[in-house]
């Protein structure tokens, strides 16, 4: 199986580092132009990112957007972390830019570590199912990162057609060394069938999750193989607007019972309530 990463190590380091911050800093809603400023300068200067910015920065004051850079910095970015953000640039989108820099920082921290193919794609795919992003294009951008030889390219955009069609389970169940060993030991041919990219492990954990719903299957396969798990959205505590919206309700509720009052006891001036008309010169 191919193991080899794109880009170097120190690499994914600064990405998981840009990130973080981006994520972090943009809770104070500062601009993402003032970020990328910002932060340029905080990252290693050996490596590439610097020069991505720089890229990033000048579409961000042209057309106010990231994703479109992304695309054209295919030798950097790939085209999954451009789909992500070009998803949360949407304005109709309910993927927000918050969720999509989560993703983003835990994808370069797996890529640091011991990343495999089916690894990677269990955690891209379980982010479209998560958040409901389009599945034709996503998949279409996961086929194309460079750590997919072209036997997983080809069976990511054949999956890409089955998806909605074949039960999930079955799909993977059927690119599995498990269902490959099945065939053997019943005396069955496997010419025709395959490409058995996943392993015994994971073959046997997607049969034991037949007819149940995907993300127990992606919990299994983290629970059992160590596959890293999808950052899922952090819910804002909706309590601590309560009292401060109940304050304003009160406050406009005092004001109108006081105007009733007054109107009761017809003691209301409402010539407080005119608008002032301007003082115009006089006209010579």
């Amino acid at each position: 199986m191919m193991t080899s990463q794109y880009l170097d190590r120190s690499e994914y380091v600064e990405q998981a580092y840009l990130f973080q911050l981006l994520r972090e800093r943009s809770a104070e809603e500062m601009p993402m132009q003032e970020l990328l400023e910002q932060i340029r300068f905080e990252l290693l200067a050996t490596t590439k990112l610097p020069f991505a910015i720089d890229y990033l920065l000048t579409e961000l004051k042209h057309s106010g957007l990231m994703s479109p850079a992304m695309q054209k910095l295919a030798h950097y970015f790939t085209s999954f972390q451009a789909f992500l953000v070009h998803q949360a640039e949407e304005e109709a989108g309910r993927f927000t830019m918050q969720t999509a820099l989560q993703v983003l920082e835990a994808e370069a921290n797996y890529r640091l570590k011991n990343c495999s193919p089916a690894g990677l794609f269990f955690f891209q795919f379980e982010v479209l199912c998560r958040n409901r992003l389009h599945y034709d294009r996503g998949l279409t951008a996961i086929s194309s990162d460079p750590i997919f030889s072209s036997d997983w390219s080809k069976w990511i955009l054949q999956f890409r057609a089955q998806v909605g069609l074949v039960e999930i389970s079955d799909l993977l169940f059927l690119c599995s060394e498990e269902y490959e060993e099945r065939l053997k030991s019943a005396g069955q041919t496997v010419e025709g069938k395959g490409p058995f990219l996943f392993g015994r492990k994971e073959g046997r954990i997607a049969f034991g999750n037949r007819r149940k719903e995907p993300l127990f299957l992606f919990g299994a396969l983290q629970r059992h193989l160590g596959y890293p798990v999808v950052p899922r959205p952090v819910r804002q505590d909706e309590n601590k607007e309560v009292i401060p919206q109940m304050m304003r309700r009160i406050e406009r509720l005092e004001s109108r019972i006081k105007l009733m009052e007054e109107e009761r006891r017809a003691s209301l001036d409402i010539t407080k309530f005119y608008k002032k008309e301007d003082s115009f010169p006089p006209v010579d």
